[in-house]
């Protein structure tokens, strides 16, 4: 079982060795702190039909949805990103939306897989997290064992087609003269999010209670510390629940593709 497997021994594990352990069921808990140094991905799943408009989508909302990798229709497979990967049973959860409802919550997708379906592999703010942890800034999911704190904005992503909804950010909360090493750390990661879209003013995304995220789960905030908001990959999951599509699958939040990649090589410098 996950609980037997320990998060620490997993830290610097090969992503091959991790995904081995979730399509064995033995790993079905959020992702963050695995695998470090190494990029994790979000994942969107789209028939064929809608795909060109994502990738529209996608490309006009860069900071939200950092493109990776896009496989071709009934595969599998991210060659670029992780080569033997099964995208259909590599990560812990998956999250099955139809015409905008949350339908299922499964380990797998063997038993939907269609051969219209188109992948997306988006960045993912975990990636940058090493990063943070090296130039000295706490992560305080990291630090409880908790799945990263996500809010719905009121700001809204740029449309294109059917797709068109709210910005959806992670929050980590950090001390306020470590900010400015914050921010720096992980603007050189525009394809994992990038620099933060707000600090210190939740009223102004129209956040009214950061102890109860839309997803993930609240974390400590303590005395001199100030909440940093990051773009999130969890977007197109409330994107999905605005423009209603007939079939959309994403990982659970929290719960990300391990890719191969390095994180040095999505740094810009």
């Amino acid at each position: 079982m996950a609980e037997d497997i320990s998060r620490h021994a997993l830290a610097h594990a090969h992503p091959r060795e991790v995904r081995a352990l979730i399509r064995q069921g033995k790993w079905r808990l959020p992702t963050a702190g695995l695998c470090q140094g190494r990029v994790q991905a979000n994942l969107v799943i789209l028939p064929r039909d809608l795909a060109y408009s994502f990738l529209l989508f996608a490309q006009q909302n860069p900071k939200p949805c950092p493109l990776l990798e896009v496989t071709g229709p009934g595969s599998t497979e991210p060659v670029q990103t992780a080569p033997s990967a099964d995208l259909r049973q590599d990560l812990p959860r998956y999250r099955i939306y139809r015409h905008g409802q949350l339908e299922d919550e499964v380990t797998d997708l063997m038993a939907i897989w269609r051969g219209d379906l188109v992948s997306f592999l988006l960045g993912c703010s975990f990636t940058f997290e090493a990063a943070m942890l090296r130039a000295g800034v706490p992560v305080r999911h990291l630090e409880e064992g908790k799945n990263v704190p996500m809010y719905i904005t009121t700001r809204s992503c740029q449309p294109a087609g059917i797709f068109q909804g709210p910005l959806v950010v992670s929050m980590r909360p950090i001390p306020r003269p470590l900010i400015p090493r914050a921010v720096q750390a992980t603007a050189r990661f525009p394809a994992a999010h990038g620099r933060p879209v707000q600090v210190g003013n939740p009223a102004s995304l129209g956040i009214t209670d950061l102890a109860q995220p839309d997803f993930g789960d609240p974390v400590t905030i303590r005395p001199g510390e100030v909440p940093v908001f990051w773009a999130c990959g969890v977007t197109p999951q409330a994107v999905a629940m605005r423009a209603k599509p007939p079939l959309m699958i994403t990982h659970a939040p929290g719960h990300m593709f391990l890719t191969d990649l390095e994180d040095e090589a999505l740094a810009a410098y």
